[in-house]
């Protein structure tokens, strides 16, 4: 009787441990990503409110690669790092420079493109260069918790900086005329002056590219917790792979006229 017994709660027993083996499995194979979706073309929200754009679609196609299914966490910014050690997502694909400050917090996969240069936008002809004295006193816009603002801070202690949370509401101001100038990655910076409102406040980027590694980092990488360095290991790999079975070109091409891996 006692054998039937345990026999009969194990029975009763099984379909929750059962379950509950197989939520642990369903968990072990979904990709939570954190992405920010303010980013363009990397990443930005649809009409839909759905984020779209070139490190969603890589995400995707790494998540496939790595046999696991894809969740995208939107996340502002300057939370991303803290949601990520909250374990709200397990990995950043958000564009995100890999730098050493970093580092210090998460680790990083390698790069999944090259470091883009980073330039000076504001109403065209109202700089002759971007020189620290050139810009000395005025007010430059920047993305908070952004490795522009860690820029600004280090090269251009002079200017009044004035760091925002989104991007957007950084190119609202600049649009507006409440800045003198914003400094931003050059491929978002370039989508933005495509835009109805940017030539109509007729504004243009000056100055030269700027490329410090040292501040503005080796690449994006894709973060993960400093413990889980299995699932780093595995985002290399799956990166070495999509670049070698022609699915990195696939989806670098539909954003961009150039290979930014390089």
């Amino acid at each position: 009787m006692k054998s039937l017994r345990w026999l009969l709660l194990g029975i009763m027993a099984g379909p929750f441990c059962g379950h509950g083996m197989k939520l642990a499995f369903a968990a072990d194979n979904e990709l939570k990503v954190c992405v920010e979706g303010g980013s363009p073309p990397y990443n930005e929200l649809a009409a839909d409110g759905s984020i779209v754009g070139f490190d969603v679609d890589i995400g995707r196609a790494l998540a496939k690669t790595m046999g696991k299914k894809y969740k995208l966490v939107k996340q502002d910014w300057d939370g991303i790092i803290p949601a990520l050690l909250a374990k709200k997502c397990d990995a950043i694909i958000s564009s995100m420079a890999t730098t050493a400050e970093r580092k210090k917090k998460i680790s990083f996969s390698e790069p999944y493109y090259a470091p883009p240069p980073e330039r000076f936008v504001a109403k065209k002809g109202a700089f002759p260069d971007d020189k620290p004295e050139t810009l000395k006193g005025k007010t430059v816009g920047v993305q908070r918790a952004s490795v522009a603002e860690e820029y600004i801070k280090q090269k251009y202690p002079e200017v009044k900086m004035r760091s925002y949370v989104t991007q957007n509401e950084a190119n609202a101001d600049l649009l507006n005329g409440r800045l003198d100038a914003m400094f931003q990655v050059v491929i978002p910076t370039k989508e933005l002056l495509k835009t109805k409102e940017a030539k109509e406040a007729n504004i243009a980027m000056f100055g030269v590219e700027h490329r410090d590694r040292s501040i503005l980092g080796s690449g994006a990488g894709i973060g993960v917790r400093k413990e889980d360095n299995a699932l780093r290991k595995s985002f290399n790999k799956a990166i070495k792979t999509i670049r070698a079975n022609g699915v990195y070109k696939k989806i670098n091409d539909k954003y961009f006229d150039v290979d930014i891996y390089k």
